[in-house]
């Protein structure tokens, strides 16, 4: 039993646990994992009432913390978004394993026969704020990638986290695979994030997934690398050449499908030569939907955009909307104000949207389409383990294959260097 009071040595202890299943993992099976993660979608269907009950609990004590509304719904889990989590799981397994794929092979002068070939990481550490479904995710995406992996997830999600975990676990014994591949923080005590962050002994990497104040210290504290992103502030540009149905279908889910996640469109850039025509309607379709537009000069809006209003991430109901001469008055914002999550352009010229894709330098660009596609298992991962706007190693969804780094195996003949 662990000694949930002595949290160095907890963490001491899930640390070297984690790194001898690393060790195991990284030369499992395909087929194994494969197995693992299809009997953890079969557990936690067969379990979905208890973890709805458990999200139940959950639910009530973030009620009882005032979490706003998006908050809210970043939490709840329904049978509807159980089945979801069980398609993340069997998505992931039906995908090709990454370790050991040769991502470069070539021949030298010398005789030396080189491979650059996928390996894991190692242990990943996960922190994580209300969205029980990142445990499945995480979980997931480290296993295929041959990772172990630390889940701390937010006091919010305690109980949905701790069922949904236990499903995990059971899919690796099903598998024959390490227990101890997959083990979750269990206590809401803070001081274990503190100690995940030095961990550099035990853990290759870390992932924060949540809010602005917990990535940012992460970010700030860790002596381990991070994966992350700090902000999700998503501009949608509207060009003159914009289709006007496609802009107002594009902006109304971009904005308010779902209004907590980091994809979620928080300003829109209106080209100046439509803003009297196109760029009011989409203010007071919005404003129709129930969004608070704080709309820059020109332009409808719930009220007067500030200099606070450009750069700030809603997470909510609300937008802001300013009018910029031209494709490059939009890029020029974006650059200043962007935290290199994602932008869209809505356009039918494809100069403009050539200058957008080329200048702006964000993790994602998108033509056409909602920001709300800014998602790994969109993106066809599976799912994700979290969306890196950094440049080192991986840079937007962190799916399975971001999950690994690559060795040189280098293969000669008795051969010696002149």
């Amino acid at each position: 039993m662990k000694d949930l009071e002595n949290i160095p040595a907890l963490m001491a202890e899930i640390g070297q646990r984690a790194r001898a299943a690393a060790a195991e993992l990284a030369f499992a099976s395909a087929d194994a994992k494969r197995n693992a993660l299809m009997a953890a979608a079969d557990a936690v269907w067969e379990n979905r009432a208890d973890i709805i009950a458990a999200n139940g609990r959950d639910m009530d004590y973030g009620r009882e913390k005032g979490l706003s509304d998006a908050m809210m719904d970043r939490l709840m889990l329904d049978e509807g978004r159980v089945s979801g989590i069980c398609d993340a799981l069997r998505s992931v397994a039906a995908q090709d394993d990454p370790v050991g794929a040769v991502l470069a092979e070539w021949d030298m002068p010398s005789g030396l026969h080189i491979r650059r070939v996928r390996t894991p990481l190692g242990v990943v550490g996960v922190i994580y704020e209300s969205r029980p479904n990142v445990t499945a995710d995480a979980g997931a995406l480290c296993l295929k990638a041959g990772n172990a992996v630390i889940l701390r997830g937010g006091s919010e999600s305690f109980h949905s986290s701790g069922a949904i975990h236990a499903c995990l676990v059971q899919g690796l014994r099903a598998a024959g695979l390490p227990e101890d591949a997959i083990q979750r923080v269990p206590t809401r005590d803070r001081a274990a994030v503190a100690e995940m962050l030095t961990m550099t002994d035990y853990i290759d990497v870390i992932v924060p997934r949540g809010g602005k104040g917990l990535v940012g210290l992460v970010q700030r504290e860790a002596r381990v690398p991070v994966f992350a992103h700090l902000e999700g502030i998503v501009h949608v540009y509207i060009d003159k050449s914009a289709d006007p149905e496609k802009a107002l279908r594009v902006v109304m889910n971009a904005k308010t499908r779902r209004t907590g996640i980091c994809g979620a469109a928080e300003c829109l850039l209106i080209h100046r030569d439509i803003a009297d025509g196109l760029g009011a309607d989409l203010s007071r379709a919005l404003m129709e939907a129930g969004v608070r537009v704080h709309a820059g000069e020109g332009l409808p809006g719930t009220d007067l955009a500030t200099d606070d209003d450009w750069g700030r991430e809603y997470l909510d109901m609300d937008i802001a909307a300013k009018i910029v001469d031209d494709v490059d008055g939009a890029i020029d914002h974006i650059r200043r104000y962007s935290s290199h999550h994602t932008e869209c352009i809505i356009a039918e010229d494809p100069a403009a949207v050539a200058r957008f894709f080329e200048r702006i330098d964000s993790a994602i660009l998108m033509h056409n389409a909602s920001t709300q596609f800014a998602d790994g298992g969109e993106f066809g991962m599976g799912a994700e383990i979290g969306i890196a706007t950094g440049k080192m190693h991986a840079r937007g969804p962190v799916g399975a294959a971001q999950l690994t780094s690559f060795k040189y195996l280098v293969e000669g003949d008795g051969t010696t260097r002149a």
